[in-house]
């Protein structure tokens, strides 16, 4: 080859090689961003994960867009609302309150509700988004309660939601009380009565929270930033600390073939998850719209300003303090004076349990922990049938919401169903004690019918309705043997032994010095863990001597 035609070959080379080292700006953007944060490998990671696929596991969705909708529309409404305890007379849109004395944070909700474009809609929407994410995160944490999603390595995730559940329920007692309307008010009075009956702090603890006698002045200024910055950006962080977690561990996933500790079936978090998740927020989103359109809630308009000397009719909390009410108006009013204090353990004591309560919830995992001793990463959720014990205390504590949910509006149902409100109260004060323990036992045994039935599909496979008569007279009815994925979703779950003490004398006659802690241990492993708490399953021995072709 030629001198000029190798030049040119090499200054073809080089204009090449030089294009090739300017990348187009936003490939330089991309390699900017990923020599500083490492973005290319998290994303290599992570965007392809797998994530089963199971109606349940949208539960945990809906909360997180109902928080999202929480947010967008409580900005909107902040822009609106003056949270000032003012005095200021009405004269706006709503005819019937014209000349009535009230708060400025009353008269700019009723601002927002009748001359603010679009403000009754965003108000209905963000109420009822509250309600459906305390609803949500309940029952996203009874479907991680039941199905033993809390087990390691996830005790600190279901303490996040827990304490997302706790903030939640907080946060709405904070944005319920700020309109300063007569049905908010008096669940602030009901909280003002609860805090009064703390012994020796309690008068001083409404003083600081209401800078001064009740209903004060600094209630609604105070009540205003707690409710839309402390803890909306607490649980913002706790959010995203139980997302973080969520991917960080496997997730996990329900019995079946080919899951088992170490492998997810599923679907890629992208594009799949993504493209479903996306479509699922609008859904969410949708459906509150819906709802906020067309289902009133919380009229303050119809109840008129807070009055310390009035109580409107039929005051009831969101129903997510329902329970902490039913607890103070059944429980006896009893009084106590001691050297010239009174002490009111008829509100005290039940305003005492409402945190306990929760407080067991939260703890429940490090408990079962404890009595099992199991110390291994479990992915594979259990069925509740096959934890019938711990399924039972589930449903007896929902028993117990429901009596005290009642108990909390006693009112309202003695008024639309004609009864006597003392024969309701009652009834709540026996069923509170009643109501669970028959609702664990009934719950047990139902859970181990349900063992027994999948004991018989696995020996003697499904019942076809097909009856056969045999040569010599019997009719039998023929059953369809399970198939391999079926046999394994119903045998796959493990019955370990309990826990047990040992035995209390060594082989040289020493009594073995033996704790009240492992006692109480032991005891407690008996009775979830022990025979009478499962139905054994069925051995390989047992299936092929039913399965290899003797008799029927």
């Amino acid at each position: 080859m030629s001198d000029g035609a190798r030049s040119v070959n090499e200054g073809a080379d080089g204009g090449s090689s030089s294009r090739r080292e300017a990348p187009a700006r936003g490939e330089r953007v991309a390699d900017w961003a990923d020599e500083r944060l490492g973005l290319y490998a998290l994303a290599k990671a992570n965007l392809r994960k797998v994530f089963p696929d199971h109606w349940s596991f949208m539960l945990g969705e809906v909360c997180l867009y109902s928080f999202l909708v929480l947010l967008l529309t409580g900005v909107y409404l902040t822009l609106f609302f003056e949270p000032s305890s003012a005095e200021v007379v009405y004269d706006g849109s709503y005819v019937p309150l014209n000349g009535v004395t009230m708060t400025r944070a009353y008269e700019s909700t009723l601002d927002i509700s009748f001359d603010v474009r679009g403000g009754l809609l965003i108000r209905q929407i963000h109420h009822w988004a509250a309600l459906v994410f305390v609803t949500g995160m309940l029952v996203h944490m009874m479907r991680v309660f039941f199905t033993g999603a809390f087990r390691k390595p996830r005790e600190v995730n279901w303490l996040f939601g827990w304490l997302l559940l706790f903030l939640g329920i907080l946060t709405g007692l904070t944005g319920y009380s700020l309109p300063d309307d007569l049905l908010s008010g008096t669940g602030v009075r009901f909280a003002d009565g609860a805090i009064l009956s703390i012994p020796i702090v309690g008068t001083y603890l409404s003083f600081f929270l209401f800078g001064g006698e009740f209903p004060g002045h600094d209630i609604i200024a105070r009540f205003f930033p707690i409710h839309v910055l402390l803890l909306p950006g607490i649980m913002l962080g706790l959010v995203v600390a139980h997302l973080i977690l969520v991917f960080f561990h496997k997730h996990t996933q329900y019995p079946g073939p080919g899951r088992d500790q170490k492998s997810v079936v599923g679907m890629p978090f992208m594009p799949v998850y993504m493209a479903k998740a996306g479509g699922f927020f609008f859904l969410v989103f949708g459906v509150l719209a819906v709802m906020g359109g067309i289902a009133s809630v919380n009229p303050v308009w119809a109840f008129g300003p807070y009055r310390p000397d009035l109580v409107t009719t039929g005051a009831q909390p969101d129903w997510y303090l329902g329970f902490s009410e039913g607890l103070i108006r059944v429980m006896p009013g009893w009084e106590i004076n001691l050297w010239g204090h009174t002490l009111v353990p008829g509100v005290l004591i039940p305003f005492s349990l409402f945190p306990l309560i929760l407080l067991a919830i939260g703890v429940y995992p490090f408990v079962e922990a404890w009595i099992t001793g199991d110390r291994r990463e479990h992915h594979i959720l259990d069925r509740p049938r096959n934890a019938p014990v711990r399924t039972g205390l589930g449903v007896a504590w929902l028993s117990l919401y429901v009596v005290l949910l009642i108990g909390g509006g006693n009112d309202i149902v003695a008024t639309h169903l004609h009864l006597s409100i003392n024969a309701i109260t009652w009834f709540v004060r026996i069923a509170v004690f009643v109501a669970p323990v028959v609702a664990y036992v009934v719950t047990k045994r139902i859970c181990l019918g349900l063992q027994l039935r999948d004991r018989d599909k696995v020996l003697h496979g499904r019942e076809t309705g097909t009856i056969k008569r045999l040569p010599h007279g019997e009719y039998v009815e023929v059953h369809e043997p399970l198939d391999r994925a079926a046999l394994f979703t119903l045998t796959q779950h493990e019955q370990r032994p309990p826990y047990e003490i040992g035995p209390l004398v060594d082989h040289n006659g020493v009594r073995r010095q033996v704790r009240v802690s492992q006692r109480v241990r032991a005891r407690l492993a008996r009775a979830m863990f022990g025979a009478d708490s499962h139905v054994p399953k069925p051995t390989p021995q047992e299936h092929r001597e039913l399965t290899g072709g003797h008799g029927h």
